[in-house]
């Protein structure tokens, strides 16, 4: 498993602490794709817990630790939190469907090929990649300005996140979604105009946490500003470099990897159900 950014002793604001959690190494790539399609089910069904389906919209991705140029995707159609490992699609950069690993059901999200293909054909380092139409990241991606580093969460996003001002209507051709991904450049998030939100980053924890916190920070900036300006003020912001110290700490790979395990354990302990690895010859026991 590929090692996450940023320094492990930064989780949080302690430094070095024993016994400090990591992710998970993997000498058998099978028993890590497994562990990622578990936890990318997992992800899914977080989503539905916070309502961020709508519809047959918003999909996540995760790049195959096997086939790295394929990635592994919702079959489209399906609600958010019925989604399990099975039913997960490989697809390559392409958009063709693996036939051989992919679930029962083969019907592709068109507009999650176009945008996460591109993204994880850009950015060898992203592992996972998410988008959704959230409500207030739908609301605040219309105002058409980044997030301000007005509150301790908000600066996770400090200068690492991009603005990407264009809407052409749905995304349906691979101009857009290399558009969305040039946006995007080295960032671990992008406010979509118009739109919404969009996460990617070295884990699936990681993602799933930034794309919650960036969602309630897009919530926070808008009641302070309508405060702020009920008041006759301005929204104060918190300085540039504080708010890039504070970034360096909270905004990490590992640090966003951390913040998402007490997702992942609390939906374990709601469904009583956790990874477990049956090799193939196994199965057949």
């Amino acid at each position: 498993m590929t090692a996450l950014s940023g320094d492990a002793n930064n989780i949080g604001t302690v430094r070095d602490r024993p016994n400090k959690p990591l992710p998970p190494s993997f000498s058998d790539p099978f028993e890590h794709r497994a562990f990622l399609k578990f936890r990318l089910a997992q992800a899914y069904r977080i989503f539905a817990k916070y309502g961020y389906d709508e519809g047959v919209a918003g999909h996540i991705t995760v790049r195959d630790p096997i086939r790295p140029d394929c990635y592994w995707v919702n079959p489209w159609g399906v609600h958010f939190k019925l989604i399990q490992p099975e039913m997960l699609l490989l697809v390559n950069h392409e958009g063709k469907i693996q036939e051989k690993e992919s679930g029962p059901s083969r019907f592709l999200n068109r507009a999650a090929y176009m945008i996460h293909s591109a993204i994880h054909e850009a950015r060898p380092d992203v592992i996972c990649a998410a988008h959704s139409h959230t409500t207030y990241a739908k609301a605040f991606s219309a105002l058409g300005v980044p997030l301000d580093p007005i509150t301790q969460d908000s600066c996770a996003f400090y200068e690492d996140h991009a603005l990407y001002s264009e809407f052409r209507g749905i995304v349906d051709d691979r101009e857009e979604g290399l558009a969305i991904a040039a946006a995007l450049g080295s960032n671990k998030a992008a406010i979509l105009q118009n739109h919404g939100i969009l996460v990617a980053t070295e884990s699936i924890e990681a993602t799933v946490f930034f794309f919650i916190s960036m969602e309630k920070c897009c919530q926070v900036q808008m009641m302070a500003d309508q405060a702020a300006a009920a008041r006759g003020q301005r929204t104060r912001l918190i300085d540039p470099e504080t708010a890039a110290e504070t970034r360096r700490i909270l905004g990490t790979d590992i640090g966003g990897w951390f913040d998402g395990i007490p997702e992942f354990q609390l939906l374990e302990h709601e469904e009583g159900k956790r990874f477990e690895y049956i090799p193939a010859h196994k199965e057949n026991m």
